[in-house]
């Protein structure tokens, strides 16, 4: 076959029904077809597992495809054998199948019927699957979703690594890798990992005109947002992607109980049921998908019109090729993401315990997702220039910051000011590094290098952080900086960069948005489209205040501001309608609620204000099966850290859920834990600082107290205030 040019097209029309190949596809095949080791750079939906099916007929052998999900294997020899007649056309080897249907797979490959086999990384490097295929001529090696072999990608697999070993024991034969995401530091590290860096490469755009990006912040009615804009896009698929099972479980129940017809999806959940739902998406029989980043992968369904990020994925990477899910087909394909910068600190929190050089890795990649999200620039600029390429278009005009662009300011003397500072410190430091120097921050780490010396130390502290960040992010985009590839984040000055330095020109920058401000400010806006209606809020807020002093406790321990907020959006008016409300459970509706309840429905009828019943969101009784369980095992005395651990969730989490519990009027005693954990008088200082307190936030509960207390011992003996004061 090596080295004959045959015509594709009628190949591709024999076997498959298209009349034409997709982008670099036919040059691809041909690339193979010729004996070639090939590397793909193609994004999600432009053809890629055409570009190994197809040869994989047309050569003598079997094809191997190391495939990393069994989902998608299970997917795609369906779909191999829907273009034949012959069953056994395609195979898949991988731990769902038991000793019979591993045989018949073995027979049929000896006896030539098969041209695809799909083996899991993990099936490969067993010993009896290594001596069996020895045996079998084998065409080519595809390795699919190849960035699963780099640990710069998202999705580090260690068994990805041992392939080329594998190979080498099997026996030569071409090999192609393909991905659908790769920044320049993840293509060079798969290319040396394969043995492949010779290779040739094709690289289509990775623009995706049809998609729509948009990051928007995660407020407490964060649920509500998504409910009104999957009901303002009714009958269309979607998938949401949320970080852990329990969220994805919750969220699930919860649009199920506001009548969307959606299911969850996640590693934890029997394989039955899993594939039950994600096969009840592709038939349509359900819309929206909940799920964690193991949906999807492969998963061809040309029509999703959204995919939301309920938390900030953590790595670009993860992001594009999730996203990338929307709009295959060229259609509408919306991208929405709910951005807090709270979420960023908890996925470093989870990195901790991995090695050093991981969670460096880790670390940047969180930086990079940050930029994107805070970033006012193009997404798309952004997006693109991540994965090294250019977009010149000003404006994508399907982008939110473009579609409500900022006013630019001039900020050519801050950028010279940055260049500098780089140069100053030989080019050998980070952007936070950078930003410290500029602002003429004495750290440990500033003092331990004698930095403080240095002439442009301090020279820019008339600008917050925010503007230096900025200018830095979009100095890249413009090209004036880069970032060092093998020391991730280290940054340097281009050529371009030192031309500015000698001969400055107009640089203009957009603010970046900001999320933290938005967060403080939800009374103003609400669930987003939703206003809180501040005549109200701040009736509410004086009767909280009323209701505090008469019973001598602080107004937090009534209800908290978010619960307010939602009073003032949704308008409850009967006790039964005030505990849809986030943070109002049966226990404080009975004991506060009356009063609230007759003041909103006063507000609503001298207003003539017309409530808005569709969009009550109804809360799902059934979250609290993991409640019910906790609140038993405290009545039993179980030590806090014994009922996390049987719960199979970090003891952090359970403070999450008990706080949850209090805060919504349940009396709970934990008296007997925190006698056995903690002194009495520390106790005292701390139950004595929530008395007199009018806030109950943890940080200026710290910050108060000072470094004897911390922040676990704080929230117990909160939790411990909060149930004997309020219910």
């Amino acid at each position: 076959m090596a080295g004959k040019k045959i015509n594709l097209t009628d190949q591709l029309k024999n076997y498959f029904g298209f009349d034409t190949f997709k982008g670099n596809q036919e040059a691809i095949i041909q690339n193979l077809l010729a004996g070639n080791d090939t590397f793909v750079l193609m994004p999600t939906g432009g053809g890629k597992s055409l570009c190994y099916q197809l040869p994989s007929l047309l050569m003598d052998g079997t094809a191997i495809v190391i495939s990393p999900l069994i989902a998608l294997m299970k997917n795609q020899v369906d779909a191999m054998r829907n273009f034949s007649e012959e069953d056994g056309i395609a195979h898949f080897i991988n731990s769902s199948l038991n000793k019979s249907a591993i045989d018949q797979v073995k027979s049929d490959i000896l006896a030539g019927r098969t041209k695809l086999l799909y083996v899991a990384p993990e099936s490969l490097t067993k010993e009896e699957n290594v001596e069996f295929l020895k045996t079998v001529k084998i065409s080519f090696y595809a390795v699919d979703e190849a960035h699963c072999i780099s640990e710069w990608g998202h999705d580090f697999r260690p068994e990805y690594r041992r392939i080329r070993p594998i190979i080498n024991e099997i026996g030569k034969a071409p090999l192609i890798a393909l991905t659908a995401t790769a920044t320049p530091k993840v293509q060079h590290d798969i290319q040396k990992n394969l043995g492949m860096v010779e290779a040739q490469v094709f690289k289509s755009s990775f623009n995706r005109p049809n998609l729509y990006y948009e990051v928007r912040p995660k407020t407490a009615n964060v649920d509500k947002d998504i409910i009104k804009f999957i009901k303002n896009n009714p009958e269309k698929s979607g998938i949401i992607y949320c970080l852990s099972r329990k969220k994805v479980e919750e969220l699930a129940e919860i649009l199920q109980a506001n009548g969307i017809n959606a299911r969850a999806y996640h590693a934890g959940m029997d394989s039955a049921t899993r594939t039950q739902n994600q096969d009840d998406f592709l038939m349509e029989k359900i819309d929206v998908i909940v799920a964690t980043i193991a949906f999807g992968m492969g998963i061809d369904k040309p029509d999703v019109r959204y995919v939301i990020h309920y938390d900030i994925p953590k790595s670009l990477e993860g992001y594009y090729q999730e996203t990338g899910r929307a709009g295959r087909d060229g259609g509408e394909g919306q991208c929405i993401t709910f951005y807090t910068n709270k979420d960023l600190q908890k996925l470093e929190k989870f990195m901790q315990g991995k090695p050093v050089a991981e969670q460096e890795i880790g670390k940047q990649l969180l930086l990079e997702t940050a930029a994107y999200a805070e970033s006012s620039v193009c997404r798309r600029k952004t997006l693109l220039h991540y994965f090294g390429e250019e977009y010149t278009e000003e404006n994508c005009g399907n982008c939110d910051n473009c579609l409500n662009p900022k006013k630019q300011v001039e900020a050519q003397e801050l950028l010279c000011t940055v260049i500098e500072t780089v140069l100053a410190v030989k080019e050998n430091f980070k952007a936070d590094y950078i930003i410290d120097i500029i602002q003429g921050k004495e750290t440990s780490e500033v003092q331990a290098h004698l930095h403080e010396d240095l002439e442009v130390f301090g020279s820019g502290m008339g600008e917050e952080d925010k503007t230096w960040n900025a200018v830095i992010r979009q100095a890249l985009i413009a090209g004036y900086l880069t970032k060092e590839v093998e020391n991730y984040g280290l940054l340097k000055v281009t050529d371009a960069g030192k031309k500015f330095l000698k001969h400055p020109k107009s640089f203009k920058i957009t603010e970046d948005n900001d999320f933290e401000e938005v967060e403080e400010e939800a009374p103003a806006r609400g669930g987003g489209a939703c206003a809180v209606d501040p005549a109200l809020y701040s009736m509410l807020k004086d009767l909280r205040k009323k209701l505090s002093k008469k019973l001598e406790v602080p107004p937090y321990v009534i209800f908290q501001d978010p619960s307010l907020e939602a009073m003032a959006t949704i308008y409850p008016i009967t006790l039964d309608e005030l505990q849809n409300i986030p943070g109002v459970g049966a226990g404080k509706a009975k004991r506060y609620g009356e009063e609230f309840c007759k003041l909103i429905k006063r507000h609503c009828e001298e207003n003539e204000i017309e409530r808005p019943e569709d969009l009550r969101v109804r809360t799902v009784a059934n979250k609290s099966k993991m409640k019910v369980a906790i609140i038993q095992a405290i009545d039993r005395k179980v030590a806090l850290d014994d009922i996390a651990m049987s719960k199979g969730i970090e003891f952090e989490e359970l403070l999450d859920e008990i706080e949850a519990i209090v805060y919504s009027g349940t009396k709970l005693n934990i008296d007997y834990f925190l006698e056995d954990i903690m002194d009495e008088d520390h106790l005292l200082d701390i139950y004595d600082y929530f008395k007199e307190s009018t806030t109950d936030n943890i940080d200026d509960a710290l910050d108060e107290l000072g470094d004897d207390f911390t922040e676990e011992e704080v929230r117990l003996v909160r939790i411990k205030f909060i149930s004997e004061m309020a219910n």
